[in-house]
């Protein structure tokens, strides 16, 4: 799910047991190698949310997490972050930080 308004942001990290937070933006390379991953990370974790932000679109959100690098991946439980990850990971390495929660 792509982030469409700012204000919808808070509600949707509190309102749900475990959302994924991927900052990216559409010139970086990484992201897009990123994306069909996170895509397949929805089929297989049905009870994790995934929640694409674009960094150039929502700046005060990028400022807010101090995301300084893209991609780069927030896990959020019930609102609170438990996991921070800089760079493209593979799939292995997301399946295994969605083992640990």
């Amino acid at each position: 799910m792509n982030l469409a308004y700012e204000s919808e942001f808070d509600s949707i990290i509190e309102g749900n047991e475990y959302v994924l937070v991927d900052f990216w933006a559409e010139w970086c390379g990484p992201c897009k190698m990123l994306a069909p991953v996170l895509e397949s990370i929805l089929e297989e974790y049905p009870n994790v949310w995934v929640l694409k932000i674009n960094a150039d679109e929502f700046p005060n959100l990028t400022k807010k997490y101090d995301i300084s690098s893209i991609p780069t991946l927030l896990l959020f439980r019930e609102g609170s972050i438990i996991k921070y990850v800089v760079g493209a990971k593979p799939k292995s390495f997301i399946k295994r930080m969605l083992e640990d929660i």
